[in-house]
């Protein structure tokens, strides 16, 4: 029985069984579904959720607003002098040694004031909305699961096969993760224990014609998947070394992470992996009365930084950081002041960490602004959109031709720097020579846009897709370096335009949503 007769006869509650996928074909995949060039065609992202909404001002802590952090949030806030400074205005939780050493080594960067317009606060629809990428519509897909559906529409029809052994992607823990949701089936497999190698009991004994019995039939193909699929995994981490002795035994993380450095070092084929941290909803207990640098929080942020920082170091004596990058994400921030239970409750923005070699820039984005007066319950406001970053991913990492990646979300994105340090010989990939970026993008009365001057007289200017300019907002000479330029854009209508950036040394441009 195919799948898609038998979704039709039992209802989408069968999209979603932890039955995945399996079935790539090296080589073909990362040309087919994600059409790159031979340099990233063997690249790995590795995915850590948050569970629960983390608080980011706890997390990556803009050390410019700590007089107003304590006075919005005095029972949470951590002292100054414990703060681990990376930047002189931006530091991590204490707890997180591990990845302040992965800072300083130019490994881990992070994305500040991440999320998307009109924050929803429910965890789970929030979180519906960041594996799928879509905000304004209902969409059962995931982000990458629409990727994969577009290159293998019948699957899982007839796999795996003798060219695509393996799972395309692995959900590290007993749910197969939303991301990787296609239409028919998900495409990531789940995964406990890889060293626990499937062995499920088939039945083909109830596959008699009748009506019951293509039933039988479907879910006795569902079984020898998964068990083709398990042994496929224990080959591989069976097959696979880990080098780093930074693992901890005790921290789940960290062990989930030590297989996944197995899996991909033992071969396996599979593009994505995606695994989950539990707790981030800290109403309460956040923090330890009278110790501010303990509580479920820093632990917490602690094994995330223990675990990930080991994963690295292992990443890094195998031979394998030109070919693996990871990022993080909640499903939102929490707010800016903090409650009456030591701890703090759903907010909105929040910081996405980036992990590996290839990092192309290290803090995007500037601190969020931390005011002496906030209106009840206010959130970090966000000034990066998620699917942005989806999108730079996509485009950075394996290289995906942007007029495929448009297409996957509601509204058009803002490629930014992210992982583009790793050019592996990619003779195609031009660097924007002036690092722009604009935020909040989309915009309503005003956006922000970030440069890397080349110490030259600087026009500015904004035109519509027709070529018309109609703004002139800056021309003057900047000192060579980073600077950040206040747009006035209240006067445009809604809609989409192109920001034009011209020097004596060249010129670039950037797109810009207007929205009321």
């Amino acid at each position: 029985m195919k799948r898609r007769n038998f979704v039709k006869n039992v209802g989408l509650a069968s999209v979603a069984m932890p039955i995945v996928l399996k079935n790539i074909k090296y080589q073909p995949i990362a040309k087919k579904l994600f059409n790159v060039s031979k340099s990233a065609e063997d690249r790995v992202l590795v995915i850590i959720r948050l569970n629960g909404g983390n608080d980011g001002l706890n997390t990556v802590i803009p050390i410019n607003q700590y007089d107003n952090l304590m006075i919005q949030r005095p029972t949470v806030v951590v002292p100054e002098t414990s703060i681990l400074g990376l930047t002189p205005t931006v530091g991590l939780h204490p707890a997180m040694t591990g990845m302040k050493g992965m800072f300083d080594d130019g490994k881990l960067g992070i994305i500040q004031n991440v999320g998307y317009p009109q924050q929803n606060r429910s965890h789970f629809r929030s979180m519906d909305i960041w594996t799928s990428g879509v905000k304004d519509s209902i969409e059962s897909r995931g982000w990458l699961g629409r990727i994969f559906d577009v290159e293998y529409p019948n699957f899982p029809d007839d796999y795996p096969n003798t060219d695509y052994p393996d799972p395309f992607a692995i959900s590290m823990g007993h749910d197969v993760s939303q991301t990787c949701q296609g239409l028919m089936a998900n495409f990531s497999h789940s995964v406990t224990d890889p060293l626990d190698a499937w062995d499920l009991a088939e039945n083909a004994g109830d596959v008699d014609g009748t009506y019951f019995g293509s039933h039988m039939e479907y879910l006795n193909n569902l079984i020898i998947q998964t068990n083709e699929y398990g042994n496929q995994i224990y080959d591989a981490v069976t097959a696979g070394d880990t080098q780093s002795t930074l693992y901890d035994d005790n921290n789940p993380m960290a062990v989930q992470l030590r297989y996944v450095a197995q899996m991909i070092s033992g071969g396996l084929k599979s593009k994505v992996y995606i695994l989950n941290i539990d707790g981030f909803d800290t109403h309460d207990s956040q923090v330890v009365d009278g110790d501010t640098t303990d509580g479920i929080h820093a632990v917490l942020l602690k094994r995330l930084s223990d675990a990930v920082t080991a994963f690295q170091d292992d990443i890094s004596l195998l031979g394998l950081e030109q070919r693996v990058a990871g990022m993080t994400f909640s499903e939102f921030g929490r707010q800016i002041a903090s409650n009456a239970s030591f701890g703090t409750d759903h907010g909105d923005a929040a910081p996405i960490f980036l992990f590996g070699a290839c990092i192309d820039s290290q803090v995007i984005g500037p601190n969020p602004v931390v005011p002496s007066n906030i209106v009840d319950q206010a959130g970090v406001p966000m000034q990066i959109d998620f699917r942005d970053v989806y999108a730079s991913i996509l485009k950075d990492w394996f290289e995906v031709a942007e007029s495929d990646i448009t297409p996957l979300f509601e509204q058009p994105v803002n490629f930014i720097n992210v992982l583009g340090a790793c050019n592996l010989g990619i003779d195609d990939k031009v660097k924007d020579p002036f690092e722009l970026m604009l935020y909040p993008n989309p915009a309503g009365a005003q956006t922000n846009l970030s440069i890397l001057s080349d110490g030259t007289k600087t026009a500015i200017s904004i035109v519509d897709l027709s070529g018309r300019t109609v703004l002139d907002p800056f021309h003057q000479s900047l000192e060579p370096g980073k600077h950040i330029i206040p747009i006035e854009i209240n006067s445009l209508s809604s809609g989409q335009y192109i920001v034009l950036v011209k020097t004596e040394l060249g010129e670039s441009s950037i797109k810009l949503v207007k929205v009321e």
